[in-house]
Parts: C-alpha cells; structure tokens; sequence
C-alpha cells in the first residue's frame, strides 16, 4: 500500500486549523526563526497547538528550517529543532546540511532549496539519511520519472502557487539587490521588477517588462500521473496567504487527489477524516497568476507574464463600448457589486472596483484606462469570498458503536476508521422494555450523535434491546466514550521513519562552488565526510556578488521571445538584463536548456 499525502501551507495557527478542516494530510510551518519565509513565524507553543489537533486525524506538521546557518547560529538552530522535536512535529525541511550532523531524533526532509533536480543528487541525500527529497519545481515528467527510478525514498514536489524562476536555493538575485537574501528567509522578489533586455551594443529590445516573473503552477490535472510516476506527497505553495486562499485551494486539491486515488487500490491517503465545507472550491478564484504547468512536459516558451506579476484572475469578458461613468461588458460570466476587475493592456494592468450593476452595464470605481475592446478579469469575487468566510467547515472521522443492554448492565464499545476502541460500561439495574422495536431506535438515535466531537457514528449495532435505558443515560455514556476515544487517538504515535547517516555514500561532485551554499563548519563536514575535497564559501556571506552567477533558472527568455539559439536566431548579441543600477549579463547553456545571470553591475 502507498500512501498519498496532501500537504498544505499554514501560515499560522488559524491557517492549520483551516487546512486540516478541509483535508490536508501533512501541514508545513514556520517557526521562531530560520524558516524561508521571515514573514511567517510561529512560536513553539503555537506549534505544539497545531500538532495537537493535526495528531487526531493522523495529520503530519513539518516545519520548516530551510535557511542556511551561520556559524553563530548552530547552537540556537540545534536548540530551537530538539525544542520542536519535543512537542512532537513530525519532520523538519531543511536547507543546510548541518542539520544532518546535529544527530536530531526526526524525520528529515531535504527542502526544495537544495536544489533537488537530479539522480545522482537525490540518491546522495537517501542515502545520507533523508526520509524525504522535496523535487525543484523546474522538473519535468521525465525528470521525476528518472529520479525515482534511482531513488526509493519518499518524494515531494509542488502542485500548486508560486514558482521561484531561479532553481531554489541557487538565488542570489534578492542578494545582489539588497542586504536580503532568499537563502535567509528574506527574498525582495526581484525577479517580479520590471527590466529592460538590451545588446551589448546598448540596443534596448524590450523596455519596462517583468522579463523574469513566471506564472503559478497547477498541475491539478496532473495528479494521477505524478502518483504513478511515484510522487507521494503533493505540495500546495503559499505560507502567506490567509484563511480564504487556504480553505479554497486546499478543498480542491483534496478532491482532485481522492478522485486520482478512486481509481488506484494500491494507493490511499494518509490521513484520515471526511471533510465537509459548504462552497464549491475554485483555485481561480484565488491568487493565482493565470496558473500553468510550467515544464512540466519539458522546457517550452508561454511560461512567463511579462504584463505584469500580479495576479489577473478569471477571465471574464471584455469591454464593448464605454461612456462617461460605465462600460458595457460582452462577457460569459455574471458580476455583481464589489468585484475586482482588472484589464490588460500593454503597459501593464488597470485595476478598478465595482460600485453598481445594471444588466450588461458595469458601472466601476473610476474609469482610468478602460477602452473598447479591452479584455477584463475578475480578481476578486466578491460573492465567492463571503461564501468561503460564511462557509462552516468540519472534518469528522467515522467511528462505529456496539452497545449491549442487560439487566444488570449497559456496556457501548467504539471503534474508528483505524480499529482505535474504547468501551464504557456502567453497573446498572434494567427494567424490561415495553416495547424492544423502540428502544432498538431510541438507542440507534442516542449513540448515533457526535455533537461537537471530532466523529462521525456511521453504525450503530444494539444487543438487548429488550431491556429499558433511558435517553439521558445512554447520552451521558456515548459522550464519555467518544471523549474517550479521542484522547485515545491524541495519545497515540504516528509512525515515523527515522534515517541514520553511515557516511558512506559519496556526493556526485568533488568541488562545490559559492552556489552550493556551504558557510559553517557542519556542513563543511558532512560533504567531507561524502567525499568532496575542496569547497568555497557559499555566496551569501561575500561582501559583493560582482561578476558571480546570481540565478541558474530552466526558464531562458530567448526561448519566452522566439529567439531560441538552437533554432537558427539571428539574434547572436550578448543580452543583458538592466533594472536601474543593477545589470546582468545573460549566459545560455543550450546543451541543458538554462539560462544563468551573471552580477555585472557597476563592471
């Protein structure tokens, strides 16, 4: 049997409780301090709050350390993992190998800003003791498929949300900019700036275009054949989106998933519960930048926006004529007062709110930009976002009740989805009953309800129903048993797959260039100890990124504007990317289809 994961983003602890109420099986959170996302930062106690209620419902909590660590920062980083380890996370996500060294009793899971994109590498950290490799987001089909063929340990990758254009971790773009670095959890997001491209002849070919901003990623319709290629665990992006985002995408991804595994019997979730919201989920009704499959089916142009990295939403019309106050929408879909729209044109996007509407006629906010002919999306919904805020949303897990009357004696035994039991029995003196087709139902009724617990009674199975309880004792003992039987799930351990590393398997390279990120002394030791001999100081702790590679990316922007160097372009000029101050030569390697950046500003 494999099991199949959905795992989801909580920003904080209102965020978990949303995921896992709509069907997360695994949760990924900040904690104090060390995670990629500085923005998104939970205490300790918070945490424990989260693992808590994720624990009922075989729910995993991973928390994410993925920045590199200074040499000053081992022995905080060291405290701050066996502090989480103690209130019983499942797994942390880290970047830096000094975590390896540290000997932490916890799953580890090697973060996507390792850069996970090959065999070679991914077999390495299997072998050097990860439970789990997080895939680059740049990796195709194809690429998964020769990956797990060489690996047997547990795979990630990302399904859903934002994609970083440079190959995670190996970013320095933020740092290059500025004193912040995605590394550190303090990405600037450069790469949604306009810049312009220009020759080395100082010819400017695009002027003012968010050349390097990427669209999100929905593989939803993908999902089937990740799980056969041998992805486990499907990964929603986005630890700084709010309650809305989460409910949304998360309920449409938990269907998406239980319909891929409906028709796989070796496969089954990971968790357990039945989640019950009251909308219908549409991820386009939530931020997305016009979602798309980027390479996935190998590399190809169409993957970028260079109109602007903000999200556009769901088309829905265009604009037929305007007047002074309003515009008159030819459209597919109906709007209503306090929607969002925004309309593409070719300097970029215009915004504006809906005050009225009167059949076709749309009177906005301001009329700033709009023309004929313009087409408009909606960006927000505004009927969608108060069914997702209204929505009640529950997750509850079947359990099944056998109750026996005697005449000396009530005894009800529980039982979930996964053979937990708890029985309660109560000493008691029974009457017979006048009627046992009666009592039959009033105890079928009794223990059948779950109130505000966490369960679901799909069967109850009455033995003598010719003796008389009344309603209330019959309620005071299913409520017992079902509080009961959720301390017994609470108390219970998951199962873990805690990995050693013997230090025998042998990193694919002998040297490792500043990319590689190496800057204390433990991580200098575990690629020692896995055979590499020379290692540089990892770009982030220079004084200057001046002449270095600041960005590998899958994405190549001769390819985005036709200009592919393998497919005879006449455009042989070197390019450079200029957004103000700051200029960058473009290097190409056709023989891997990537497209480097290379610092040269002020040169």
């Amino acid at each position: 049997m494999r099991y199949i994961e959905l795992l989801c983003p909580a920003r904080d602890y209102r965020a978990a409780i949303a995921a896992v109420d709509c069907g997360a099986d695994a949760l990924y959170i900040g904690a104090e301090g060390f995670g990629a996302r500085r923005a998104a930062t939970n205490t300790t106690e918070d945490i424990a709050r989260v693992v808590d209620y994720a624990h009922l419902y075989g729910v995993r909590v991973y928390v994410t350390l993925n920045t590199i660590l200074y040499e000053s920062e081992l022995k905080r980083a060291e405290a701050l993992a066996r502090e989480l380890i103690s209130v019983g996370v499942d797994a942390l996500i880290v970047q830096d190998m000094a975590y390896r060294e540290m000997g932490l009793p916890v799953e580890l899971h090697a973060s996507t800003q390792v850069c996970n994109m090959t065999p070679e590498g991914a077999k390495l950290l299997e072998d050097s003791g990860f439970t789990r490799v997080i895939l680059e987001r740049a990796l195709s089909l194809d690429e998964i498929k020769a990956i797990r063929k060489a690996t047997t340990v547990d795979l990630e990758c990302f399904i859903h949300g934002a994609i970083c254009v440079g190959h995670s971790g190996r970013c320095y773009l933020s740092r290059s900019q500025s004193s912040r670095s995605g590394n550190r959890g303090e990405c600037s997001q450069p790469c949604r700036l306009t810049y312009d491209l220009v020759t080395e002849r100082g010819e400017k070919l695009i002027r003012g275009k968010h050349l390097l901003s990427v669209k999100d990623m929905d593989l939803s319709e993908r999902i089937g054949e990740l799980i056969d290629a041998g992805v486990m665990s499907f990964k929603i992006e986005g630890r700084l989106k709010d309650d809305n985002y989460i409910k949304n995408v998360v309920s449409y991804y938990r269907r998406k998933i239980d319909e891929a595994l409906a028709s796989r019997p070796d496969c089954r979730r990971l968790s357990v519960g039945r989640s019950e919201v009251e909308f219908q989920p549409d991820p386009k009704k939530s931020f997305t930048r016009d979602g798309g499959e980027y390479m996935y089916s190998g590399k190809r142009a169409g993957v970028a926006s260079f109109l602007t990295p903000k999200a556009v939403g769901e088309y829905i019309g265009s604009v037929a004529t305007i007047d002074r106050r309003s515009f008159r929408l030819v459209g597919r879909r109906e709007v209503s007062a306090g929607d969002g729209l925004c309309f593409v044109t070719q300097d970029g996007i215009v915004g504006t709110n809906i005050n009225r509407v009167e059949g076709t006629t749309i009177e906005p906010n301001r009329m700033d930009g709009i023309r004929p002919g313009m087409e408009v999306y909606r960006n927000y919904d505004h009927r969608f976002t108060q069914s997702v805020e209204r929505s009640r949303t529950r997750r509850t897990i079947d359990a099944e009740c056998r109750i026996v009357l005697a005449s000396d004696s009530i005894r009800a035994e529980y039982t979930d989805c996964e053979g937990l039991s708890v029985t309660v029995s109560r000493d008691a003196g029974l009457d017979a009953a006048k009627s046992s087709e009666k009592m039959r139902a009033v105890a079928e009724e009794q223990m059948a309800k779950s109130g505000d617990s966490i369960f679901r009674v799909t069967r109850v199975e009455v033995v003598g129903a010719e003796w008389f309880a009344t309603a209330k004792l019959l309620a005071e003992i299913r409520r017992e048993a079902l509080s009961l039987l959720a301390s017994k799930r609470a108390a219970r351990q998951l199962p873990h797959d805690i990995r050693a590393d013997d230090g025998t398997a042998q990193y694919p390279e002998r040297r490792l260039s500043p990319q590689h990120n190496v800057v204390n002394s433990l991580s200098r030791a575990f690629y020692k100890r896995h055979g590499v001999e020379h290692i540089v100081e990892g770009l982030d702790s220079w004084a200057t990124t001046v002449g270095e590679r600041v960005m590998e990316s899958s994405y190549c922007l001769r390819r985005e504007i036709g200009e592919c160097l393998k497919k005879g372009t006449k455009l042989r000029d070197t390019l450079y990317l200029e957004h103000g101050r700051h200029r960058y030569r473009l290097e190409f390697d056709c023989a891997k289809c990537r497209m480097s950046l290379i610092d040269c500003t002020n040169e």
